[in-house]
């Protein structure tokens, strides 16, 4: 497949080059070989890019939602019918294995641009009678939208950002991950072709300079990140200091409760997807997995079972379920905290091993007997370690599930249903599952609390994002006044 892009960016409907920009080489994570090279933003690319999206924003904006829709709807057909291609290159950009690719990222990307392309047309305002009077709302476009995706999901995000942020009648600048730039590219070359004026949805590469830039822009009304929490701090603040919108989608060290009555198989199942799926690259895992001591060593026994059934290798491969980690720099910083692990205390009951020869490939590793103030039960790994927790008491379980600065996601296993809810209600967390994990469907709400973001992506929720509501009183008497 070729892999290297016509250009580094995408702007005002057409690729575009500035070699003077630093050079960006993209790394296939499978073998360690460069498949690709891009180069940063310059201030000239930027000012292209923000003087195009501001430019069109404004007739984009005056539309009918019905047309709006309609190009983001003909955008989600031609990803779809693309799935196959687009795949493969979201496994080169990220190493993860074609068998999930094929199902999770360029399809969910589509999922988003039908969803929001069949909202944009219902996205009004209401009317208030006021005896004689009323008031009427208007809901309008925020402006420039510039979104900063990460690296784990790079056409997931892409879309993610651009789908709502287009319906609602904004321009769009999306900045990738400087790991993963290949397939935002695509989705905008796929947003053009659908129909999709010149400069609405613009891709530009680089670094953390580049996201700056954009963010500290004026010309920006709203900024979107996806990222650790130390880089959604800086985001965080760099906008406030110019009152713009902000959604921060961010870390977690999410909890994963499993009851006594809970069904072991689904439980281990619900554990493999909280902690192994995109070898533990998912911001929302649950890795830190509290298992009633009742059940604790068969949890583990049919875990290390299932775990070897993980087929590692060629993530071309359509057998292959377990893919490398997306640089060496992540696989780094893994290993580093299995390191911490066993210096802990910490038992080691599956894996633990960094393995031999191309590419970043790590076993998926499980830790045992860990304690609530270990390193690996506090901060977030981003790959694919689980620590497993003893609890006895809800209550207590509860509490040490809460424990934490971060507030992305958690779950809970059991028959009781009851038991379920209340404990959910009882999260601290934005995005809750029963008796499974890391669903995330476009039609219901995603984000965190605490530490964990700011703001929704998807559902309706994600419209009150980028969009902002005018009221207009009108008067339909005389008008007094005090003199």
């Amino acid at each position: 497949m070729q892999t290297q892009p016509t250009a580094s960016h995408f702007i005002n409907g057409a690729y575009v080059e500035d070699t003077a920009g630093t050079p960006i080489e993209v790394i296939y994570p499978a073998t360690g070989q460069v498949i690709a090279t891009v180069h940063a933003a310059t201030p000239a690319i930027l000012e292209q890019a923000l003087t195009a999206a501001k430019s069109a924003q404004a007739a984009w904006a005056a539309m009918s939602g019905t047309e709006r829709g309609r190009i983001l709807r003909r955008a989600a057909d031609i990803m779809r019918e693309r799935n196959h291609d687009l795949s493969i290159l979201e496994t080169f950009d990220t190493g993860k294995p074609y068998q999930e690719t094929s199902v999770a990222d360029a399809t969910s990307g589509a999922d988003a641009l039908e969803y929001f392309g069949g909202m944009a047309a219902t996205l009004t305002g209401e009317h208030i009678q006021l005896g004689e009077d009323w008031v009427y709302t208007r809901r309008e476009a925020l402006g420039v939208c510039v979104g900063i995706g990460a690296w784990n999901y790079p056409t997931q995000i892409a879309c993610w950002k651009g789908a709502p942020a287009l319906a609602c009648g904004n321009s769009v600048i999306f900045k990738p991950s400087e790991t993963t730039p290949l397939c935002a590219l695509k989705v905008a070359e796929i947003l053009f072709e659908a129909g999709l004026p010149a400069g609405l949805y613009n891709v530009v590469q680089g670094l953390g300079d580049v996201g700056a830039s954009l963010v500290t822009d004026p010309r920006v009304d709203k900024v979107s990140l996806t990222g650790s929490v130390p880089t959604g701090r800086k985001v965080y603040a760099a906008a406030a200091a110019g009152m713009k919108h902000v959604t921060m989608e961010l870390g977690g060290k999410s909890p994963l409760i499993i009851f006594d009555d809970a069904d072991i198989e689904n439980a281990v199942s619900g554990a493999i997807m909280a902690n192994f799926y995109s070898s533990g690259q998912v911001c929302s895992n649950g890795t830190r997995v509290f298992v009633h001591k009742n059940i604790k060593e068969a949890f583990l026994k049919r875990l290390s079972e299932r775990l070897d059934n993980a087929v590692i290798g060629d993530p071309m491969d359509p057998e292959t379920s377990f893919g490398p980690m997306v640089s060496k720099n992540q696989l780094d910083i893994a290993m580093d905290y299995i390191a911490k692990g066993r210096a802990e205390g910490a038992r080691v009951t599956y894996g633990g091993e960094a393995i031999e020869g191309k590419g970043f490939y790590m076993q998926p590793t499980v830790f045992a007997d860990v304690t609530d103030d270990m390193v690996i039960s506090r901060e977030e790994i981003f790959g694919p370690v689980m620590a497993v927790l003893d609890f006895e008491d809800e209550a207590d379980v509860l509490a040490r599930a809460n424990d934490t600065e971060f507030g992305l996601a958690a779950g809970v296993f059991t028959r009781d249903l009851q038991r379920a809810h209340r404990v959910v209600a009882g999260f601290e967390a934005g995005t809750c599952f029963i008796n499974s994990y890391n669903d995330a469907p476009v039609e219901a709400p995603f984000g965190g609390v605490k530490a964990s973001g700011v703001g929704r992506e998807n559902s309706k929720a994600a419209i009150d994002h980028y969009s902002q509501v005018k009221s207009v009183y009108v008067r339909m008497g005389d008008m007094e006044a005090p003199f």
